[in-house]
């Protein structure tokens, strides 16, 4: 009996306290975390799960530009690695317009073309999930547009990238949908609603999994970290998720890479999220950025990725970020090169069979009235069929851009900046 009273005066005392709090009060980082209900567990609190390790050199590239005519980069910066093996070539759909998001078919054919010419190679390719993608778009306003994604609004669009990849030869093309979703910077975030945004994302993988003769890969890239939301709270599952990405620059400034190892939903967070869910990791964007030349990033961040189970890697090449085309770096660059140089790399594991869609589903034209009530994601629409693909009517206008800021880039009407 004395104990009971001793635990209710506990618990008052601490319904006392939270409830001093005031609505609306900021916590800390930490305090978010250990707060939140998508929280990882204390290091040390019970076992983690067990972390895989490669065999073998990640398949490794570099984002050197979006457009078609970036693709001789890639080999001039393998030669400048000492004939290097870059497997992987990453580049970025334009999020101004929908004919964006669809692709333009000559800039995905000529990327397919490099993909085809090797079969070690490898295609990422960042896909908006909104436009305007960097607008600045209110949160109400994202939210709304998530609610009419989720609805199956916009399938049409998904539909018409998926036939052309699967057309020009990028059926096995790796998509990070929706990449940075736990940030501020993308009209496609997730924060503003996050139930909308994970239903929206399952929609579009079922709709692109629709398509015969596609193999693609969906890669779950947050930033490192917790940003604007955990980014735990934006999974939107197994059955539509095929790799766990992580955007890592050396930021904030100060920072150590053992910080972005123990963060809250950093680096180890992501491993081990990714071990439990049985999926392999990526870094699609890294980088140097706040902290200046640092080669121990960079000597600390390629270890990272070589001694975990990493599908691939690929560095963000320009100022200031990168080392082939920056030459603001040049201590960093030569810890690089030592570490790349006349890497082999390593065939990726690619699925030989097609994923079924977790639903069947019949995308609906835009502007097309939605049904009553709120229609479940991947549901089929009796009696509907799917749209043609059709060309855009004229190209994007501009590259997309992986991630928001004012660093200067080498040809801003072309290249894409960087937060």
């Amino acid at each position: 009996m004395r104990m009971g009273r001793l635990t209710l005066a506990a618990a008052a005392l601490l319904l006392m306290a939270t409830a001093s709090v005031p609505a609306g009060t900021p916590l800390s980082r930490t305090e978010r975390h250990s707060l939140s209900s998508d929280a990882f567990e204390p290091r040390g609190a019970a076992p983690r799960p067990p972390v895989q390790r490669p065999r073998h050199e990640p398949p490794f590239g570099a984002f050197v530009g979006s457009w078609d005519d970036y693709i001789p980069q890639i080999g001039k910066y393998a030669q400048w690695l000492g004939n290097a093996n870059m497997q992987v070539g990453h580049t970025y759909l334009a999020g101004n317009s929908w004919a964006d998001i669809e692709g333009e078919p000559v800039v995905l054919g000529l990327w397919s073309q490099w993909r085809l010419a090797d079969p070690s190679r490898l295609l990422v390719l960042g896909v908006p999930m909104l436009v305007p993608n960097e607008a600045h778009v209110p949160d109400g306003e994202v939210a709304r547009l998530l609610g009419q994604g989720a609805r199956g609004d916009f399938d049409s669009h998904f539909l018409r990238l998926a036939r052309r990849l699967v057309a020009l030869g990028g059926a096995d093309t790796v998509l990070t949908l929706g990449w940075e979703m736990n940030g501020v910077t993308y009209t496609h975030r997730c924060k503003p609603d996050p139930a909308a945004w994970k239903a929206y994302w399952r929609r579009i993988v079922g709709v692109m999994r629709s398509v015969p003769g596609q193999r693609f890969r969906f890669d779950f890239t947050p930033n490192r970290g917790l940003d604007a939301i955990p980014w735990t709270k934006c999974y939107p599952g197994d059955d539509v998720v095929d790799i766990v990405g992580t955007d890592s620059y050396d930021q904030p400034a100060g920072s150590t890479f053992d910080d972005y190892v123990r963060e809250p939903y950093g680096l180890q967070d992501q491993v081990e999220f990714a071990a439990k869910h049985g999926k392999p990791v990526s870094y699609p964007e890294w980088g140097l950025f706040r902290n200046g030349d640092n080669p121990e990033f960079v000597r600390r961040m390629v270890d990272w990725m070589r001694t975990h189970d990493t599908a691939y890697q690929t560095v963000t090449d320009y100022c200031p970020h990168g080392f082939f085309q920056c030459r603001s770096n040049p201590r960093s660059t030569a810890a690089f090169k030592q570490l790349m140089a006349g890497s082999q790399g390593a065939p990726p594991v690619v699925p030989t069979a097609p994923p079924a869609p977790i639903v069947p589903v019949v995308p609906r034209p835009p502007g097309a009235p939605t049904p009553s009530g709120t229609a479940t994601p991947g549901a089929t629409t009796p009696g509907a069929t799917a749209p043609a693909a059709t060309a855009p009517a004229t190209a994007p206008a501009a590259t997309a851009s992986p991630s928001a800021g004012a660093s200067p880039s080498p040809s801003p009407a072309r290249t894409p900046s960087r937060r």
